[in-house]
């Protein structure tokens, strides 16, 4: 069974950065894209950012120029880089694969445990 596991996440001050990371596990032949999402207490869960398994990227509108995205394909690791941290950036962010190829199986969609990030102000 393929598994996300999410690390990174804890408490910073507004202005600060975290490097949120996700490594798939599994007998992994590869992955179409991968991403981070986010959901704040009330509300529901939006993009932050995915990247395809050729590099191309995307980010909500809330990030760009703040948070970048990357992976490592042969670590089956996605990474989100997060700088100048707002108080509007704290969520539950979770991480998301997408078509995971194994031996075996194709998964169309696979998501993490989730990360609790906190900006305080």
């Amino acid at each position: 069974q393929v598994q996300l596991v999410e690390s990174g996440g804890g408490l910073v001050q507004a202005g600060g950065s975290l490097r949120l990371s996700c490594a798939a596990s599994g007998r992994i032949l590869g992955i179409n894209a991968m991403g981070w999402y986010r959901q704040a207490p009330g509300k529901q869960r939006e993009l932050v950012a995915t990247i395809t398994s050729g590099g191309t990227t995307n980010y909500a509108d809330s990030v760009k120029g703040r948070f970048t995205i990357s992976r490592d394909n042969g670590k089956n690791t996605v990474y989100l880089q997060m700088n100048s941290l707002k108080p509007e950036d704290t969520a539950v962010y979770y991480c998301n694969a997408d078509k995971i190829t194994t031996i075996n199986l194709r998964y169309p969609v696979v998501w993490g445990q989730g990360t609790l990030v906190t900006v305080s102000s």
